[in-house]
């Protein structure tokens, strides 16, 4: 692992554990349930404005839901994660697809060193939140330093409103929520998300995008704590 020996080791994975290829066949099959991956990814393309010169850094690239769809109209992509078998299972699918143009780090938001040219653009969906609030400023700010005069940050994550009265409430029904909308395992680990992982509050995340020198573009703030942040370098 990069860095001192205090450094926060993100690799000790804060919540499930992905290590085998069979836990991340059956991530991948459940997300797919009910998430569209093509659809999303052109919605953060778009976003972006990627084009046929962007080289784009995902972080927390998982199974490739973002790295996978992006491939095809991007110059480059690199997809990184601590799951060495999520990238593993990434690399297949796009073996599988004959994409050429992705590069894969066994790295986090911590430990991932960008080398070449200042990247175009970052993305981070769900993935943030497995570090606690002083390392995700550190891994904004490292993040920050990876991209270009301009270029752009899209982040997603499970972000609480610090304002909410019945903050406890509003997580008991989204839990209940998930397992209607999904089933019980993907329940289970929401409820592991909230207890065992680390997503922070709203003037928290704004305060630590602002200090890693991101201007806001835009934040959304959808129901099920669904939050999107576009930072501009």
């Amino acid at each position: 692992m990069n860095g001192p020996e205090w450094q926060y080791d993100e690799f000790a994975c804060a919540g499930i554990d992905y290590a085998s290829r069979e836990e991340v066949a059956a991530y991948d099959a459940m997300h797919r349930t009910f998430r569209d991956y093509a659809a999303a990814t052109a919605q953060i393309v778009a976003r972006l404005g990627l084009g046929r010169e962007s080289t784009v850094i995902d972080l927390g690239s998982g199974t490739g839901a973002f790295t996978l769809h992006a491939a095809p109209v991007c110059r480059h992509i690199h997809a990184v994660d601590i799951s060495r078998a999520m990238l593993d299972y990434c690399r297949a699918q796009a073996d599988g697809a004959g994409l050429t143009n992705i590069s894969y780090h066994h790295a986090g938001l911590l430990t991932y060193e960008h080398a070449g040219e200042p990247a175009d653009a970052a993305v981070c969906v769900a993935a943030l939140h497995h570090l606690p609030d002083f390392w995700k400023q550190r891994a904004l700010q490292r993040v920050a330093g990876m991209l270009r005069p301009g270029g752009k940050f899209f982040l997603f994550d499970i972000v609480f409103p610090a304002a909410a009265a019945d903050l406890d409430a509003q997580i008991g029904q989204w839990l209940a929520g998930i397992g209607r909308m999904a089933n019980a395992r993907l329940a289970g680990e929401a409820l592991v998300h909230v207890r065992d992982e680390h997503s922070t509050y709203d003037w928290v995340m704004e305060g630590m995008l602002a200090r890693a020198g991101f201007t806001l573009a835009a934040k959304e703030y959808a129901p099920g704590f669904q939050t999107t942040y576009l930072g501009i370098i």
